[in-house]
């Protein structure tokens, strides 16, 4: 464990809440930065002192992937497009494509769109939030296609960061409406959810050009992206499926319900994202960061002693976690480094929160965290690979 190699046991204290980028840029952009600094300043959390380990936490020093560079969510609750987008990326470089930046907005548009139909089809018993999984960005690509981001912000009125609050609002007060009346109308649904989302993101492109050629999303799937969405694996690691059996990932955010996540053993669930990253492989990662040990000034994530030893973390306390609510499914990010310090891995980690962004621009910290073994084994409950993988 981290500890065991900085001293003799863990220091926890109270960090008082102080603004950082999400107030001081993002929430400045949808211009409320005032009344949610002045709800906030006092509050207090409880977290591990970092500030006499020796974090691993230069991104230079990591055997890094190619990634394009870091991007900022905004105000909008899609880091699964973000994580799953940035993954499929790397994906279409490591397979000899081009540096190719894409729209992680087009697969969000039709995401709610297909939220909107399960609701419909469910008669309003289906989630619809702004939460999903990665792999949901593989099921738009292949329902919907993919557009290069040039073809499609989601931006509108000269915005820097997106903010899908009042948008999502606006969606799910017409959707209990919908449930209130028993209007169960499908086609009118959709159509009133797409409206909603051209008032606020503006209108997906059915054609557009990219170097000079014109193309519908599908096209731009199958002959610019060259990505096949079957050819990949979500893993997890519980005892609530049989070990080597594919089965539903029981998360509120899965919200299609999506039982084809591949079961394996905590030490295989390890080993596998290790060779995967030695062999070239990134991977999409969803889990906890609402964590003592996620620590948003050193950008490092590690598993205090205070909360169990190195060598207690094992599949029962993974699960005992889960069980508990302890462990959530609260955030996607995209591994796409690492190293080995002290016989240890640690992961470097492209996010797109706000979080990951205190740092300052200047730093070349910014947008990255440094997720220790420990941390992924106790607190990330699934990433998604290429199924080759699986072989190595």
């Amino acid at each position: 464990m981290v500890t065991g190699m900085l001293h003799a046991q863990d220091e926890v204290k109270y960090k008082t809440y102080e603004p950082g980028f999400y107030h001081q840029f993002i929430l400045r952009d949808v211009r409320a930065v005032k009344a949610e600094q002045d709800g906030n300043e006092q509050e207090k959390h409880l977290i591990l002192d970092q500030s006499e380990m020796r974090i691993p936490g230069y991104p230079a020093d990591y055997t890094k992937l190619w990634a394009m560079p870091t991007l900022s969510q905004g105000n909008a609750g899609t880091c699964w497009a973000y994580g799953g987008t940035s993954f499929v990326e790397s994906e279409h470089k490591r397979l000899g494509g081009d540096s190719l930046k894409l729209s992680e907005m087009y697969t969000v548009y039709w995401e709610y769109v297909e939220k909107a139909r399960r609701y419909v089809k469910t008669r309003g018993e289906s989630r619809f939030t702004q939460g999903s999984q990665a792999n949901a960005v593989n099921r738009m690509i292949k329902l919907h296609g993919a557009v290069p981001e040039t073809a499609y912000t989601g931006l509108k009125k000269e915005r820097k960061y997106h903010s899908h609050a009042d948008m999502v609002s606006e969606m799910k007060s017409y959707l209990q409406s919908v449930k209130e009346t028993n209007a169960w109308n499908e086609a009118r649904v959709i159509s009133t959810i797409k409206s909603i989302m051209h008032y606020h993101m503006g209108e997906p492109p059915a054609t557009f050009d990219y170097n000079n050629k014109k193309y519908t999303p599908e096209s731009f799937r199958d002959d610019v992206l060259h990505y096949n969405p079957d050819e990949y694996v979500d893993l997890m690691s519980t005892i609530a499926v049989p070990f080597g059996e594919r089965g539903l990932y029981d998360v509120p955010d899965n919200w299609w319900q999506c039982d084809e996540y591949k079961n394996v053993k905590l030490d295989n669930y390890l080993a596998i994202l290790n060779e995967a990253l030695e062999n070239g492989y990134s991977a999409a990662i969803g889990g906890d960061v609402s964590e003592a040990g996620f620590s948003r000034e050193t950008n490092a994530a590690v598993i205090p002693d205070f909360d169990i030893e190195s060598n207690n973390i094992n599949q029962a306390a993974r699960e005992f976690r889960f069980a508990n609510n302890s462990t959530s499914d609260d955030h996607i990010m995209h591994i796409i480094g690492y190293q080995k310090f002290k016989g240890d891995y640690w992961y470097l980690v492209k996010d797109s929160s706000s979080g990951s962004r205190n740092v300052g621009e200047e730093s070349d910290k910014f947008g990255y965290y440094f997720m220790h073994e420990d941390y992924f084994q106790l607190k990330i409950l699934t990433f998604t690979v290429h199924k080759d993988v699986l072989s190595l």
